[in-house]
């Protein structure tokens, strides 16, 4: 039976922070599903279709590398129940701090009454990119300032020109 693992964000942008996370989850399945969030009250920078398109090109090659099959997708529901439809049992998020953690665990623990065949696996950031948000890429990208100690570097172009 292969191991599908669900890694759910709103990747907007993707950052080395998601890729670290990422870089551990493709040894922990065989199949990973990037999935981003979709929600209409939301706006983000990137289009879903951009989204999509830099995860495939960023992911990929790490999944690849590993022998893992990557999968890039969208989803509107409880991240819990997409999961499901995609016949995961690992749900994958990221922890950069103690904050992180007690949300975190919070959903985890909602999710399992939800869902208890999908088990939550917390993947702890590599002290590098802890303080990467995407919010915080946002706004710098937006102010001039340089991102590509924070993203890949295509994310980076990208941002570049989404504010020339």
């Amino acid at each position: 039976m292969p191991r599908i693992a669900f890694y759910p964000g709103s990747f907007d942008p993707i950052t080395n922070g998601h890729l670290d996370v990422v870089r551990h989850s493709v040894s922990l399945c065989d199949r990973l599903v990037v999935a981003i969030g979709v929600h209409p009250g939301k706006k983000p920078l990137f289009s879903t279709e951009e989204r999509l398109k830099m995860l495939e090109d960023v992911c990929g090659p790490i999944a690849a590398q590993a022998g893992c099959v990557l999968e890039a997708t969208t989803f509107d529901d409880l991240s819990v129940t997409a999961a499901r439809k995609h016949g995961a049992t690992i749900m994958i998020r990221g922890l950069r701090d103690g904050t992180d953690l007690d949300y975190e665990m919070q959903l985890a623990g909602m999710n399992e009454a939800m869902a208890p065949e999908v088990h939550t696996v917390f993947l702890p950031a590599s002290p590098m990119v802890r303080p990467i948000t995407a919010t915080l890429v946002r706004q710098i990208a937006g102010m001039g300032g340089d991102v590509s100690a924070f993203v890949p570097p295509q994310v980076a172009a990208q941002l570049k020109a989404k504010f020339a």
